[in-house]
């Protein structure tokens, strides 16, 4: 490739040519003059990053080895008699589906290796992309200019959960079946619309005919489809912001210190991808899951023991397990608030708020301004705690969606299980955020208590009065830089309720509203005041 604007001609092009393919692509697609600045393009380089990393590979493993079972599988709800190489189950009626399940597990060669590959891919997936942006959360890397990378990341944690759950869905086993007559009751349950969105979705009653194939097209193709875009969506943007990275010497909101995507960066992404693919295959071959054939295919009128679905979906399992029976009976019609609630109105106030919070905390603080500098999450206590509230609230739901494993493990009640569950869904979070707000303003203060005299070494003298102190050693200045670079938020002061005239100002509910969510946001953060600053820029403070 030439590094002058002009053609190189005679000696001088020999000079500057690559390979002659590269060289050629280059002449006609500029491929490497259009790449230059994407190949320099540079990445931070800390451990939470690669949690994005280990959702993007595991997505890969779950297309590759997804194509592969689709060349066997069979999604049809057709009835046939099995005569395969699993003996237990000679002679059995089932669906073809299932069938062709089973022939994947015990006939097709590493086919049962595959599916194993494929479901623990799966599970590997979701909680990547749910620890993922856990870790954007509490650092705050949802804030501009990244609000519509978040809603993104959101999109695809709600596509996750409905692809997984309509995979695992797809053998038609008695496990599986029993979480779909689940989603039918569910839907059913719906006011004025459920049953012809039920009718529409089943082919007729349930479990139809049309179901397994309607479900197999969604699974393959259309939500596939949607991941793909969005990955790629997300990965454009990510390039075309700067990465965010944590406070420390020589990192502002106008820089980005790092490595370089080539060759760096990629040879590391490279060999961290094939660690995700070899402990995807170490589980895969070591750890059994899913084994369809203890299941048995799925008959309507059976329900196998202790039937759990997948850890993603437990959450609304054990919503639907602690709320009471409460109906209403309104003009023939019957409302299953123990069914709509717990399915549909908690799962959407949860998943709602974490999508709108970016724009929430931004209307409280009115910062508009650009972030590219991450939070340590102590220096945000009142964010932090929420985020804890809400992982607890969701720990108990999930706990809740086994609570009859947990009452024959433990020798417990179920009843009294149920509502100790029904209590904590409550308190639990109310008790984490308090608990993790006085964490954090501890840690706080544990930071201040750093900066300003140093950190302890463990060392006590005794001076000639017989005094006993402990040596402090001061902290390095990149240290206490990293310890002090982040910014303290004041809470929204309200001005007068009317102007000049004494008319009363628009939006003045609103504002007080805000306000108020300020001052508990921000009202009670740790802040060094200029005495204490005085005395670490004196040198002062140290024993």
């Amino acid at each position: 490739m030439s590094t002058t604007n002009a053609p190189a001609t005679g000696a001088a092009a020999e000079d500057v040519k690559t390979d002659p393919v590269t060289n050629w692509a280059d002449e006609r697609l500029g491929l490497l003059r259009g790449s230059k600045g994407l190949i320099r393009k540079v990445f931070p380089d800390h451990w939470s990053f690669l949690l994005g990393e280990i959702a993007l590979f595991s997505f890969i493993l779950i297309l590759l080895s997804g194509v592969f079972l689709t060349l066997w599988f069979n999604p049809s709800m057709g009835e046939v008699q099995y005569n395969g190489s699993y003996r237990p189950l000679d002679g059995v009626s089932m669906s073809e589906a299932f069938a062709s399940t089973l022939k994947i597990s015990f006939d097709v060669r590493a086919g049962l290796l595959m599916r194993q590959v494929h479901h623990w891919a799966a599970l590997i997936f979701l909680m990547a992309i749910m620890v993922h942006m856990l870790r954007i959360f509490f650092t705050g890397a949802f804030r501009k200019p990244r609000e519509i990378n978040w809603l993104i990341g959101f999109t695809l944690m709600v596509l996750g959960l409905l692809e997984g759950f309509a995979g695992y869905s797809l053998p038609d086993d008695l496990l599986s079946g029993t979480g779909l007559r689940i989603a039918s009751g569910v839907i059913l349950s719906i006011p004025i619309v459920g049953t012809y969105v039920s009718y529409f979705l089943f082919g007729g009653d349930f479990p139809g005919h049309d179901f397994i194939p309607r479900l197999f097209t969604i699974h393959v193709l259309l939500i596939p489809a949607l991941i793909v875009g969005l990955v790629t969506a997300h990965l454009i943007l990510v390039f075309v912001q700067k990465h965010t990275q944590w406070a420390g010497p020589g990192k502002t909101n106008e820089n980005v210190v790092g490595l370089p995507l080539l060759p760096v960066y990629t040879a590391k992404a490279g060999g961290f991808m094939f660690v995700i693919f070899g402990v995807v295959f170490l589980l895969a071959g070591l750890v059994q899951i899913n084994p369809i054939w203890a299941y048995g295919p799925y008959t309507p009128d059976q329900i196998s023991a202790g039937s759990q679905p997948d850890w993603y979906i437990g959450f609304l399992e054990g919503s639907l397990r602690m709320m009471p029976n409460w109906e209403w009976n309104i003009w023939g019609h019957t409302l299953s608030f123990n069914v709509l609630i717990p399915s549909l109105v908690v799962p959407g106030i949860l998943f709602t708020a974490l999508a709108v919070w970016p724009f929430l905390e931004q209307w409280i603080t009115g910062d508009k301004r650009e972030h590219h500098l991450l939070d340590r999450p102590r220096n945000r206590p009142t964010r932090t705690g929420l985020g804890v509230a809400g992982i607890t609230f969701y720990g108990v739901l999930w706990l809740a969606g086994g609570n009859d494993l947990i009452a024959t493990h433990f020798h417990l009640s179920v009843e009294a299980l149920t509502w100790t569950f029904r209590v904590l869904v409550f308190l639990g979070p109310v008790i984490a955020f308090w608990c993790t707000k006085r964490i954090a303003l501890g840690l706080q203060r544990r930071d201040k208590d750093k900066v300003l005299h140093g950190r302890e070494t463990g060392i006590i003298k005794v001076s000639l009065d017989g005094e006993f102190t402990e040596v402090h050693e001061p902290l390095s200045a990149g240290e206490r830089f990293r310890l002090t670079a982040h910014e303290v938020q004041k809470p929204l002061e309200l001005g007068p309720a009317t102007d000049e005239n004494g008319v009363e100002r628009p939006g003045n509910r609103a504002l007080k509203l805000r306000a108020k969510a300020s001052q508990a946001m921000f009202s009670d953060h740790v802040e060094t005041t200029v005495e204490e600053y005085k005395e670490l820029e004196a040198g002062h403070g140290h024993h």
